[in-house]
């Protein structure tokens, strides 16, 4: 079945009802007309933009051209992990944690899942890697941010629980976990949650586009499915190592708790 080509003036419709519920915000004074509207622009042009340089990416198909495109995905999704940061570690770290920690999963799980399960020839195709690191990173982003978020909170409200710990003889490691372990929970309750609800309360956006591309179902259901796994475990893994390496930066050599190393609230 031919896909059904969009023309500019079904994408303006489209445009159209976002300004109608931008003016319903703005009359029922929600405050979030003017991000509805600077968010609706940004859509544009950045997918815009990122289609051209898919279409050239796809056309050359080089390994270094992919790298690069991959890193600077990575660069982008380590700032908004520290911009989703009510508190956040100051100095660059919350950057450099947040984007390590996206580097160790999700890169890594991207490419098992291209050499061992999927294997396209060559193994950094483009058509493959650039859509499957692109999902990876996205939701292992949300994960990291959340898990690190809740982290920095829950220290910051607890500091005096933690320093009684310690004062305790606690290692830093006891005075902290349960702490760890509910940022951690945090960034995993996103991927659990559409994966119970995949198939059930919604239709996830991979097999959405793949069916309405013209491809059969059951091989859509088969892609969802492994990206659906591939992308649980790279939140996972990446929302791991990033509240561990975040929780023993809240301590130096000596076991001091450092709140001076966490910046104060945006709020």
């Amino acid at each position: 079945m031919p896909v059904i080509e969009l023309s500019p003036w079904e994408l303006a419709l489209a445009a159209v009802m976002v300004l109608l519920l931008a003016a319903t915000s703005y009359w029922a004074r929600l405050g979030v007309g003017k991000s509805l509207l600077i968010g609706a622009a940004r859509t544009v042009v950045q997918l815009s933009l990122i289609g051209l340089v898919l279409e050239a990416l796809f056309a050359v198909g080089a390994l270094i051209w992919v790298a690069l495109l991959a890193i600077a995905m990575l660069l982008v999704a380590g700032r908004e992990v520290v911009a989703r940061q009510n508190r956040r570690l100051i100095r660059g770290w919350a950057f450099g944690i947040g984007t390590l920690s996206m580097f160790v999963s999700s890169f890594t799980v991207t490419v098992l899942t291209l050499t061992v399960i999927i294997g396209p020839d060559p193994w950094y195709r483009p058509q493959y890697a650039i859509p499957l690191l692109g999902m990876m990173l996205g939701n292992t982003m949300t994960g990291v941010s959340i898990g690190l978020d809740r982290l920095t909170d829950s220290v910051w409200r607890g500091r005096q629980v933690i320093e009684a710990r310690l004062m305790l003889g606690q290692p830093w490691q006891e005075a902290i976990a349960d702490m760890r372990r509910d940022a951690a929970r945090s960034g995993l309750i996103p991927a659990i949650n559409a994966m119970a609800a995949a198939g059930v309360v919604s239709l996830p956006g991979m097999m959405t586009g793949q069916i309405l591309a013209g491809s059969p179902p059951s091989l859509a259901v088969k892609y969802q499915i492994l990206v659906m796994f591939t992308i649980t475990v790279g939140t996972g893994f990446g929302t791991l190592v990033a509240v561990l390496l975040a929780s023993r930066r809240l301590f130096d050599q000596r076991e001091r708790l450092r709140l001076d190393r966490i910046s104060a609230s945006s709020n």
